[in-house]
């Protein structure tokens, strides 16, 4: 990774950038847990060996990361029949979210550059992690509304394929959305670190 040692160094001239965070619309329901993974370091270069010996690894690139999350989709649909006809009842949609992170062992007795350089990476690596969620959530609220959404079918076999077929054709949606989220991701890292630093930078410096 090398992003500590090469950021740690770098002199980062002063810019003031405002951010909007937008709320998701999505009403789904969200279960996260967090886990941490503990890095023993003294340096920036110790930092990013330790980032890419102990973070977690993602089985589709088989190389280790500095966050993940796993998550799982847990549907309940309720539909009934008339005995004419059959449509959905309820649909309720939990994402079960666990959340993996670092943590350094020698956060508090670190030099203040590197502190500072550590806490800006550390809070990206969760904002980026949440954003995983907040798409995540996103989707499942997605899906609630469309599978209510469906048309009465004449039997409930015939509703449940439907079913099937839409949670289906939604998830493989969210995973794109979660793969072009993480491309963009990679794209603007530099530029992103780089803002989010200088405004931590300058709000250290600013206190007394």
């Amino acid at each position: 990774m090398h992003i500590l040692a090469r950021l740690a160094a770098s002199s980062i001239s002063i810019a003031i950038a405002s951010m909007m965070i937008t709320a998701p619309a999505s009403a789904a329901t969200v279960l996260r847990k967090y886990q941490y993974f503990t890095l023993n370091a003294h340096s920036a270069a110790e930092l990013d060996k330790e980032l890419s010996r102990r973070g977690p690894m993602l089985a589709k690139t088989g190389a280790r990361h500095p966050g993940m999350t796993r998550m799982r989709f847990d549907s309940k649909v309720k539909f009934g029949s008339n005995g004419k006809t059959c449509q959905v009842v309820d649909a309720n949609i939990v994402v079960r979210a666990t959340v993996y992170l670092p943590r350094w062992k020698q956060r508090r007795t670190a030099k203040r550059d590197l502190a500072i350089v550590w806490d800006t990476l550390s809070a990206d690596i969760k904002r980026h992690e949440e954003s995983h969620i907040v798409i995540a959530r996103t989707a499942a609220g997605d899906m609630e509304r469309q599978v209510k959404a469906l048309p009465w079918r004449s039997d409930c076999m015939k509703m449940k394929a439907d079913i099937d077929a839409l949670t289906a054709k939604l998830l493989k949606k969210h995973d794109a959305d979660q793969v072009r989220f993480d491309r963009v991701e990679t794209v603007n890292f530099e530029a992103r670190f780089e803002r989010l630093l200088t405004y931590r930078m300058v709000r250290e410096l600013a206190k007394p």
